[in-house]
C-alpha cells in the first residue's frame, strides 16, 4: 500500500497541522475526536522550522448504528483506507478549508502494520514494534550487505544529508527490495515516513475565506474539559473562533551557527544497508589522516542522538542501539584471552569484502579496545548505551524496544559484567586508566568520579527498564543495594568543601579500629596548596577518585555535572557544585565551556602521572583542555537546578567561537584561547552538543526527560551486617543528615 500524498488526497484523506506545544495529548485527541467529528489515521510528532506539532492525517468518523453505545474513547486506529468515507470538507470553527497543501513532499512509507497497544491516547509511538515479536542475535557473518554493482555509496534518504563516501554501496537481497539487514526488517513494524523539518517547512491552507492565502494553520491552548456524560464526548467550554486559528510570531528563527551545525550533522551520517545507524567522529574533508576519527563511537554519538530524537528523528538511533547491539555477542579476543561477553565495543566501522561475481557485501567492524591506543577496554560503552536506550524510550514513546528480548538480554549482559563479585571492598567501579572519555594515561586509574556517575546512572535506567518478571527479581534487588550503598560511599567520601578540607587537615592517620574516622588512612599532606586558596566558601564538588591512602582533588567537569544529572549526589551539594563553577567561572569556562579537569598537571607531576604524553602537555586536550562537547551535560544539570541563565551564558560563549573555528574538538591553554594544536576540526560531538544546549534551552520541560530525581527510598535501604555481628554500628546513621539535605 504504498501512496502518495496526491493518492490519499483523491481518496477523501486530508492534512491538517495542529500546534500542540502547550496541549496535552488527552486534550488533542478529544479535542480532534469530540468537536470536529474526525477519526486520526496518521499522528507524528514532528519539529518543522517554523513550526512544532503532530500532523495529522484524518477522514470522517464512521458513525455507530443506534443500537450500538458510543464508547467513551476513540476506537482503536485502522489502517486501510478502504475503512474512511469520502471526506471534502475540513469545518473548523467558521472556517472551511477545501484544500489543503503540504509545502515541500511527503514520504510516506508502505507498511503500517501496527497493534492497538502502540497507541497511547491516539499517537503512533515511534518506531512501531510488534510486541512479542523478537529476534535472536546473528552470527558472526550476520550483519552484512551484499550488492552487484560497486559504486561508492552515501545515505541514500536524501534527508540526511551526504555522507563520508565509503568503498560500497549496498542493498538487500530481500524481495520486497527493502536496503535494511534482515534482522531489523523482519521485525520491524515501523511506519516508514520521515516527518521532520525538510520535509515539512511550512503548512498552507488554500480557500480560506477569512485567512490569508498563506497562512499556517495552528491550534492554540484553551481551557476545556470533557463531559463524558452518557458516554458522549463533548468539550464544555467551546474553543473562540479568533483564537483558534492564528499565526505564531514569536517563533524563533535559527541562527546560521545551528542552520551550519545541522547540515554538518546530517553530513556526518554513516548508513548500513541503506539506513542511517551513526555519526562519524569527525567529518574534516580535509583530514587526510583520520586515524580512528572516521569510525562511529558509542561515547561520541550521545550527543548526536539526543539532538535527532529532540528534532522528532528517532530512526537513527534507533538503529544505533540494535546494531550495536548485535555487537556486543561477537566474540573478543586480545592477545588470547576475551573478556567479559557484555562488553560493548569501543567503536566500529563500515568495511566492504569483496565477492564473486562482482559483488561486495558490507560488514561492521567493531573495536573493543584490541585496537585503541594502551588497549584499554571501554568501560563507559556498555554505561552509556543503557542511558541512551532510556532516553529513546522517554523521548519517542517506543516502550516495546525496551521490552524486546535481544534488548533484555543486553541489558541484563552489561549488568552482570558490571555487578560481578570482586576483591574490591568498595561499592564503586574498579577500573584502569583510560577506560572512559579521558582515554589517556591522566592517573584516572581505580575508582573515577565520571566511571561511579556513569555507572550509578546505568543502573537506575536499568531499573527501570527491566522487565517485571520471575527473572529480573534477583537482578533489581542487587541492582537497589548497590545503588544505595554506591550513593552513600559517593556523597560521604568524595565531597569536599571547606569545611570537609579543614576536617581532612586535621585528620589522624594509622588508625586501626572499625570506628575510625581517617577510614582510607588520608596523609593531610596531600592537601594541595593551590586548593586551600581556590575553593569558595559557599561551593564545593566532588573529588576526581579515592582509593587506600590517595585522593585525587582535581575538579572533573563531567563527573560533577553528570553527578547532578543523575542525583548521586543531594540537592544542596548539585546547588554547591554550580555556585563553584559560577564563582571560577574563569578558571572552568574561560574563553570557551568547559573545562575537563582542573587544574593541568605540570612539570614534574606531568612527567610522572602521564608518561610525558606529548599530546597531554599542560593545558592541553585531556590535561586541563576545554571541551566544547560538555556543554550539553551543563546545560541540563543547570535546567535541573533551576539555573539556566548559567547554561544560556555558556551557549551564547560557546555559539560565538565554534561557527568560525569550524567546530573543533578541543581547546588549549589556561584560558581556552586557542584551538587545539592537535584539534580536529568539524568534530561531530562537538557540533551535536552545542544544538542539543540549544534545544534544551528552548525546550526545557524536555530536560526532565533526561535527568532524575532524587530517589528517597534508596536512603532506607541498608545491607550492612555489622549491627547484626555487633562489632559495630552502622555508618549510615551518622551520616544521614547530610545524606538527605
Amino acid at each position: 500500500m504504498s501512496c502518495t500524498l496526491e493518492n490519499r488526497r483523491q481518496r477523501g484523506i486530508s492534512v491538517v497541522f495542529v500546534d500542540v506545544r502547550f496541549m496535552s495529548n488527552r486534550k488533542l485527541l478529544w479535542l480532534i475526536w469530540g468537536m470536529f467529528g474526525l477519526q486520526i489515521v496518521v499522528a507524528s510528532r514532528f519539529q518543522a522550522k517554523k513550526c512544532r506539532g503532530v500532523l495529522l492525517l484524518v477522514g470522517n468518523r464512521k458513525e455507530p448504528a443506534a443500537t450500538t453505545k458510543r464508547r467513551p474513547h476513540p476506537p482503536p486506529l485502522q489502517f486501510r483506507l478502504r475503512n474512511f468515507l469520502q471526506y471534502t470538507n475540513l469545518i473548523i470553527g467558521s472556517f472551511r478549508f477545501t484544500k489543503i497543501y503540504v509545502y515541500n513532499n511527503m514520504k510516506v512509507g508502505c507498511r503500517l502494520l501496527i497493534q492497538s497497544r502502540s497507541v497511547v491516547l491516539g499517537f503512533i509511538k515511534s518506531p512501531m514494534l510488534i510486541r512479542n515479536h523478537h529476534i535472536s542475535p546473528p552470527g558472526f557473518l550476520g550483519l552484512r550487505c551484499i550488492n552487484q554493482a560497486q559504486k561508492p555509496f552515501s545515505v541514500t534518504n536524501p534527508n540526511w544529508g551526504q555522507s563520508r563516501v565509503f568503498p560500497a554501496t549496498c542493498c538487500s537481497s530481500n524481495k520486497n527490495g527493502s536496503s535494511k539487514p534482515r534482522y531489523v526488517s523482519d521485525y520491524s513494524t515501523k511506519l516508514e515516513t520521515s516527518v521532520n523539518d525538510k520535509n515539512f517547512e511550512k503548512i498552507y491552507v488554500q480557500g480560506v475565506d477569512e485567512l490569508d492565502e498563506k497562512t499556517p494553520v495552528v491550534v492554540e491552548k484553551k481551557d476545556e474539559t470533557v463531559d463524558r456524560d452518557g458516554g458522549e464526548s463533548r468539550l464544555k467550554n467551546d474553543v473562540q473562533n479568533e483564537n483558534l486559528v492564528s499565526l505564531d510570531p514569536t517563533e524563533r528563527v535559527e541562527s546560521e551557527a545551528e542552520k551550519e551545525a545541522w547540515r554538518l550533522l546530517k553530513e556526518s551520517v554513516v548508513t548500513y544497508c541503506g539506513s542511517p545507524v551513526g555519526t562519524l567522529a569527525a567529518n574534516d574533508a580535509g583530514d587526510k589522516t583520520p586515524l580512528n576519527y572516521d569510525q562511529v563511537f558509542i561515547r561520541d554519538f550521545v550527543p548526536s542522538a539526543l539532538a535527532f530524537l529532540l528534532r522528532g528523528e528517532g530512526e537513527i538511533v534507533r538503529n544505533f542501539l540494535l546494531h550495536t547491539l548485535q555487537l556486543q555477542s561477537w566474540e573478543k579476543t586480545v592477545d588470547c584471552y576475551s573478556p567479559g561477553q557484555g562488553l560493548m565495543p569501543a567503536s566500529f566501522k563500515i568495511r566492504t569484502v569483496p565477492l564473486d561475481d562482482n559483488k561486495v557485501e558490507e560488514v561492521l567492524d567493531p573495536d573493543f579496545g584490541e585496537s585503541a591506543i594502551g588497549r584499554v577496554a571501554p568501560v563507559d560503552s556498555g554505561l552509556w548505551w543503557i542511558i541512551m536506550l532510556r532516553a529513546y524510550t522517554k523521548i519517542t514513546g517506543d516502550y516495546a524496544m525496551q521490552e524486546r528480548v535481544d534488548v533484555q538480554t543486553g541489558i541484563k549482559l552489561i549488568l552482570n559484567l558490571c555487578l560481578s563479585d570482586g576483591f574490591d571492598m568498595f561499592p564503586s567501579l574498579l577500573v584502569t586508566d583510560g577506560s572512559c572519555m579521558i582515554d589517556r594515561r591522566m592517573g584516572i586509574h581505580g575508582h573515577p568520579l565520571e566511571i561511579q556517575a556513569l555507572f550509578y546512572s546505568a543502573l537506575r535506567c536499568a531499573r527501570e527498564m527491566l522487565a517485571s518478571d520471575e527473572g529480573s527479581k534477583n537482578l533489581v534487588r542487587t541492582i537497589n543495594n548497590r545503588l544505595s550503598a554506591l550513593s552513600f560511599h559517593i556523597r560521604e567520601y568524595y565531597w569536599i568543601d571547606m569545611k570537609k578540607i579543614n576536617e581532612i587537615y586535621r585528620y589522624k592517620t594509622e588508625e586501626y579500629s572499625t570506628e575510625a574516622t581517617n577510614k582510607f588512612n588520608i596523609y593531610p599532606e596531600q592537601i594541595p596548596h593551590w586548593l586551600m586558596d581556590w575553593i569558595p566558601e559557599e561551593g564545593g564538588y566532588m573529588i576526581g577518585n579515592l582509593q587506600p591512602a590517595h585522593m585525587d582533588f582535581r575538579f572533573f567537569t563531567l563527573g560533577n555535572i553528570w553527578s547532578i544529572v543523575s542525583s548521586l549526589t543531594t540537592p544542596k551539594q548539585n546547588n554547591s557544585i554550580l555556585n563553584l563553577i559560577e564563582s571560577k567561572w574563569d578558571d572552568l569556562v574561560g574563553n570557551m565551556p568547559v573545562k575537563i579537569c582542573y587544574p593541568a598537571l605540570e612539570y614534574e607531576e606531568w612527567r610522572i602521572i602521564t608518561g610525558s604524553d606529548p599530546k597531554n602537555t599542560p593545558w592541553s586536550y585531556h590535561n586541563g583542555g576545554s571541551w566544547p562537547v560538555l556543554l550539553w551535560q551543563f546545560t541540563l544539570a543547570c535546567i535541573k537546578m533551576g539555573r539556566i541563565e548559567l547554561a544560556r551564558k555558556a551557549v551564547d560563549l560557546a555559539e560565538s567561537r565554534l561557527h568560525a573555528d569550524h567546530w573543533p574538538e578541543y581547546y588549549d591553554t589556561r584560558n581556552g584561547k586557542f584551538i587545539g594544536k592537535q584539534s580536529r576540526l568539524y568534530q561531530t560531538w562537538t557540533i551535536a552538543g552545542f544544538l542539543t544546549s540549544k534545544m534544551l534551552l528552548e525546550n526545557p520541560e524536555k530536560a526532565s526527560l533526561l535527568f532524575w530525581e532524587e530517589d528517597y527510598e534508596l536512603l532506607e535501604i541498608c545491607v550492612c551486617a555489622l549491627t547484626k555481628t555487633g562489632r559495630a554500628k552502622c555508618s549510615r546513621g551518622a551520616a544521614k543528615s547530610q545524606i538527605l539535605v
